[in-house]
């Protein structure tokens, strides 16, 4: 399915698509017959701050934003549908802004990437 079908057939996507225009990266872990059924991307701002979503179908979505701590310490998160949340990662301001959260609220996760080559894994 190429991305106008699947917008058409899941008009939430849109926000998915939008994400990934203004710089987002998107993967697939989940995948069954060539469909996505978890979506999880990230954006990566300057000075180590990290936008993360995750998306397991359009009525249940989640997003957070951590700061450049060790541990991550998640200044804002949103869940709800998929279009609430991408639209709300849409006019979440930038780090830099004046207007972007900086108060950490909980620690967050580590992003971690696996990676194998030649069957080693690091």
């Amino acid at each position: 399915m190429n991305e106008e079908a699947a917008v058409a057939a899941y008009p939430a996507l849109a926000g998915v698509v939008a994400l990934r225009e203004a710089g987002w990266t998107f993967v697939h872990r989940n995948v069954v017959d060539h469909v996505p059924t978890t979506i999880e991307g990230f954006r990566l701002w300057p000075g180590g701050w990290i936008d993360a979503v995750r998306v397991l179908g359009d009525s249940e979505a989640m997003a957070l934003r951590t700061d450049s701590s060790e541990p991550p310490g998640v200044v804002w998160e949103k869940t709800g549908t998929l279009a609430d949340v991408t639209e709300a990662l849409q006019t979440l301001p930038a780090p830099d802004h004046p207007l972007a959260p900086r108060l950490v609220r909980g620690i967050g996760p580590t992003l971690r990437i696996t990676m194998t080559w030649n069957g080693v894994t690091w």
